[in-house]
């Protein structure tokens, strides 16, 4: 029994403790799509994207264009220049994948650009935010944008246009 009271004022003080904490939200989206130089940001790494795309492509196209060439000419070739031509594509093949790897890999280029470009301005709204946060007392402030799991929040609480204020920036 002695257990029961226990647990039932420890539950009560975590309750009461609980609602004693406020709570807002930010659309880190829309603080992203209301920053100029984020929108740049983006735009310049599509830029470089879709030039190292067509790069890449261009690459599989002649590998496919060698192979092609090899299979027509197959018949006519000796075992020896058959040898060579295969291992000329192979050799293509392996450099355009290294291409690939380069620019669209782990720590590729484009990696690296999207670090130096969009990651200060993360930065800086993840500063705002916490700034807020401390401000105003909040214990939590929620992500609505892509994905999250909140399914209704009072845009009383959203925050968003304060944090883009904070940065120095108008809706």
């Amino acid at each position: 029994m002695r257990k029961i009271i226990i647990m039932a004022v420890i539950v009560s003080a975590a309750t009461l403790s609980g609602m004693a904490q406020k709570f807002a939200f930010v659309d880190s989206e829309y603080i992203r799509n209301n920053i100029p130089a984020f929108t740049a940001a983006q735009q310049q790494l599509e830029k470089l994207s879709r030039g190292w795309e067509k790069e890449v492509a261009d690459g599989y196209a002649a590998v496919e264009q060698m192979y092609k060439d090899y299979q027509a000419e197959v018949v006519l070739l000796s075992q020896d220049q058959k040898k060579k031509r295969e291992e000329a594509i192979i050799a293509r093949e392996k450099e355009v994948k290294e291409l690939q790897e380069s620019y669209f890999g782990m720590k590729g280029e484009l990696y690296k650009k999207r670090e130096e470009l969009v990651k200060p301005i993360q930065d800086e709204i993840l500063k705002a935010i916490k700034e807020i946060s401390v401000e105003g007392s909040y214990a939590v402030i929620f992500d609505t944008s892509a994905g999250s799991n909140i399914l209704f929040a009072n845009p009383r609480y959203d925050l968003s246009d304060q944090v883009l204020q904070k940065m120095g920036y108008k809706n």
